[in-house]
């Protein structure tokens, strides 16, 4: 439901006032009163769940409020990989990780933070059916020999050990199982959580005793605000600090705008439209072949996003480790007709394409865009747009022709996409690929970064060459903030931490 700039003020407005009954208490202290107002992020996903492993445990607005509530044993740095809660870590052999954790890491709640806990939340991770399950398939086993120390054998060599912990968020072991961790949870990162409004904002408290240092802001809150326009507004009237992702129409209203800047980077953010290689007629190679030909993507792309996004060569970003260009298929509708007519389908065909509205900038345009180029060529396809709830039950059961949606290579590592969802055993679009899987399989067990990048270039062409989805656009990582913003560090996967950001004023 779209939020109107008045729905969003008296929001504030009420969450301000819940700030400021609250009482202080317990090494967490720190809130939104006193006449400072929390810093306003405003994203265009709603975050639903505060449960880092549970069921939406990759989506992007759940990752950013992660990002700031929990720690992880290594972190992202640009295009390294840094210690966080491991302070070192080393392989005594091929399939044996072992790292040495920080003494000096509380929990928001006081209690000391152990292997112990490390130990419980990595061995939730590994037997979760969650998204993150593929990630950690080849866990043998999980020890803690003792408080400060943690040990991971696994069954076979992972190459991806420390590119998947940064997405392994650690809870209290004492937590694991209760009701209340995906509503209230209890972290060691810089923030903690205030109150909680699932699908309305989520404020958070600033925690003074974070080992990493103290965040500079007095609060911070991520309200939901999935209207565009709203957003950009409430940005250039100063009620919203800084938001991201803008459409390029809105990206235009902020040019030479007073007391607005834009910050971008390339983007692990991209557009798919997979078809289920499961079902006819999408079981045949031949025609998701001719689907691409009838497609224009370039000129699909800079109607609709201009600079604000890139033409794919590759079924990830040129941003991803792993990324290798492929031949992009010619613009040739008259070959899109002679190719369905070999495959059978002279006559045409009737299908349908899913998406969620809040799947991402323009999205219902790009659906619209590429439907009308597929009528042009006999490939009647009906337009679906539903509920994200609906969509996704939908998306997991395989109960559907063609999905659209953007998806985003959290780790910058392309076994992220590749290796967790094209997998025979994933079955995430219908498309099994035994010299795929293989490949991926190596890539995966390989600590080689050189090789690795190899086999992930084989992996590309496959998946380009067999046609499994129509990639169209990698969309950059632009942030609009206001000029008083400091400290500020833009993230190519819409998950930026707030820890040092500030404002002056």
């Amino acid at each position: 439901m779209a939020t109107s700039r008045r729905q969003f003020l008296t929001l504030l407005g009420a969450a301000g006032a819940a700030v400021a009954g609250c009482a202080p208490g317990g090494p967490a202290t720190g809130s939104a009163s006193g006449g400072n107002r929390p810093f306003n992020a405003a994203f265009y996903q709603a975050i639903n769940d505060l449960d880092p492993h549970g069921a939406s445990a990759v989506d992007e607005a759940s990752l950013l409020a992660n990002r700031q509530i929990y720690d992880t044993l290594v972190a992202r740095d640009g295009d390294r990989l840094v210690p966080r809660l491991a302070t070192s870590w080393k392989q005594p052999d091929d399939t044996t990780w072992e790292f040495t954790l920080r003494e000096d890491v509380v929990f928001h709640d006081g209690t000391k933070l152990t292997s112990a806990d490390v130990k419980a939340s990595l061995e939730r991770l590994a037997a979760s059916d969650g998204p993150q399950k593929p990630l950690w398939s080849a866990v043998d086993a999980v020890e803690a020999p003792d408080a400060g120390t943690i040990r991971i054998t696994t069954k076979d060599p992972l190459g991806t050990m420390l590119v998947n912990l940064t997405l392994a968020f650690i809870v209290p072991a004492a937590r694991i199982g209760k009701a209340d961790l995906s509503r209230s949870p209890i972290g060691s990162g810089p923030f903690a959580v205030e109150s909680f409004t699932p699908s309305s904002q989520l404020l958070l408290k600033p925690v003074p005793g974070y080992w990493g240092g103290a965040a500079k802001l007095p609060g911070l809150r991520l309200p939901y605000i999935p209207e565009a326009s709203t957003r950009i507004t409430s940005l250039q009237n100063g009620e919203v600090d800084v938001t991201w992702i803008i459409p390029p129409d809105e990206l235009k209203r902020l040019g030479g705008v007073n007391g607005v800047k834009i910050d971008s980077k390339p983007g692990v953010n991209y557009f798919l439209a997979w078809f289920n290689c499961g079902r006819k007629p999408f079981s045949d190679p031949r025609v998701r072949r001719a689907l691409h030909h009838a497609l224009d993507i370039k000129s699909i792309v800079s109607s609709l996003y201009g600079d604000a996004a890139a033409v794919m060569d590759a079924p990830i970003p040129s941003a991803v480790f792993g990324h290798a260009p492929q031949q992009p298929y010619d613009y040739d509708p008259d070959l899109a007709k002679r190719e369905l007519a070999e495959a059978g389908h002279g006559s045409g065909i009737r299908t349908s394409m899913m998406w969620f509205k809040d799947t991402g900038p323009l999205a219902t345009e790009l659906a619209q865009s590429i439907i009308s180029a597929w009528a042009k060529v006999g490939v009647v396809v009906e337009p679906q747009q539903i509920e994200k709830a609906a969509w996704l039950k939908r998306l997991t059961a395989l109960d559907w022709d063609i999905e659209l949606q953007v998806n985003t290579v959290t780790t910058g590592d392309a076994d992220y996409t590749l290796g967790r969802l094209y997998t025979s055993e994933a079955n995430r679009m219908g498309y099994r690929n035994k010299e795929l899987d293989g490949i991926l399989a190596k890539a995966r067990s390989t600590s080689g970064q050189d090789e690795r990048k190899s086999l992930y270039a084989q992996a590309c062409e496959i998946i380009w060459r067999d046609a499994v989805g129509v990639f169209p656009a990698a969309l950059s990582s632009t942030y609009g903030l206001r000029s008083s913003v400091a400290g500020f560090v833009p993230a190519a996967n819409s998950q930026p931490e707030f820890r040092t950001v500030s404002t002056a004023g």
